[in-house]
């Protein structure tokens, strides 16, 4: 059985490990290489990396990434205040990901 590997900030606590996933806590500085390790371990199946440490990795890099691994790739959204402006964010950043273009959203 493959396992979900979820990369977060140290300050994120170990909530995820206590679901019986794999929790590593890492930096901005030490995320793409780890976030590699992670990718090339047999038995990973499912990464998911926190908006945070993400967005330390280059786009470009990041898609590469994504496209040539067997897995499957997820950004955890930050906890961030709620609000309707960083879900219309994060939504547009979504969209721009699956489409490749920046699309301007009217509600």
């Amino acid at each position: 059985m493959k396992k979900i590997v979820f990369i977060t900030p140290a300050e994120a606590g170990f909530g995820f490990a206590l679901a019986g996933a794999t929790q590593y806590a890492c930096g901005p500085d030490q995320v793409e290489t780890f976030l590699r390790q992670v990718m090339a371990e047999p038995d990973t199946g499912v990464v998911i990396i926190d908006e945070r440490l993400a967005l330390a990795i280059d786009e470009e890099r990041f898609r590469e990434m994504e496209r040539r691994w067997f897995g499957i790739l997820l950004v955890l959204p930050a906890p961030e205040p709620t609000g309707e402006k960083t879900a219309e964010d994060y939504a547009l950043r979504l969209i721009r990901k699956a489409i490749g273009y920046h699309v301007r959203l009217q509600v």
